[in-house]
């Protein structure tokens, strides 16, 4: 399987000296192209911080990510921001779509600003939209379509790039039980069908169970991964499960 990205003794600490938080302990994974992997951990276990530096918001103390073999905490701030625009799609977990913008325009927002053709960029805007079931809300503005559309087209944005990597950060968090399986089902396509590489940051054991592989973090560290492999859904959350106890908190409390 090809590398998509690498992370290597990655180490983030913040306040200085004598008063310093490992908020990132060594951490080092990798992966896959065409990969679904969840990060699940309790408050303040690092997840948040490691998202925000695959990310690029905040930069490393230590260690190096790479993606697609560059060195993301190398590179200077002009050429970072192009990267970000390039290869990496975020979906968020309140939307933040345009509201002076329709569907298809805050979907094409991107392609515009990278000067791709407008032919180009209808194909690629419905290809998304049909990939994600939002063909009829294009012409929409965000405040005339539910919250599980405005993610689905948080989705379609974050994918019609052709990204590297996914991030997705909690994407669940502001939806209801419909919407947010609706969503972890596009999100499913996405991948199976597209081969979008996504990274997913959750505290739900449900919304992690879409995932091909997860991993635990605990005071900064991995604690522990799993791999769903040939299990169903329902098998892969109890195995969820399992290691939240293992991790000795309660389900509500994995954050």
């Amino acid at each position: 399987m090809e590398r998509i990205l690498k992370v290597e003794h990655m180490e983030k600490y913040y306040g200085t000296r004598g008063n310093v938080t490992k908020a990132v302990d060594d951490i080092g994974f990798e992966v896959g192209k065409g990969e679904f992997v969840g990060i699940m951990g309790a408050s303040g276990s690092g997840k948040t911080t490691l998202l925000n530096c695959l990310s690029t918001i905040d930069t490393v103390t230590a260690g190096h990510i790479y993606l697609e073999g560059t060195d993301i905490t190398s590179l200077k701030p002009g050429r970072l921001s192009r990267f970000r625009r390039t290869k990496l799609g975020f979906i968020f977990q309140d939307f933040n779509l345009l509201d002076t913008l329709t569907a298809y325009e805050n979907i094409a927002l991107a392609l515009t600003i990278a000067k791709t053709p407008p032919l180009e960029i209808d194909v690629r805007v419905r290809q998304v939209a049909r990939a994600l079931e939002i063909e009829e809300i294009l012409p929409k503005y965000p405040y005339e379509i539910s919250g599980g559309q405005k993610q689905r087209v948080a989705c379609a944005r974050a994918i019609v790039t052709k990204p590297a990597l996914i991030l997705a950060d909690e994407p669940t968090g502001s939806l209801d039980s419909k919407s947010s399986r609706m969503l972890l089902e596009s999100l499913e396509a996405l991948n199976g069908d597209l081969q979008a590489t996504i990274l997913m940051v959750t505290h739900d054991a449900f919304t992690a169970s879409y995932c091909r592989r997860i991993l635990f973090l605990r005071d900064g560290k991995i604690f522990n991964e799993i791999v769903r492999g040939q299990d169903t859904r329902k098998q892969f959350f109890g195995r969820i499960i399992e290691v939240q106890t293992l991790m000795g908190g309660e389900n509500g409390d994995v954050l």
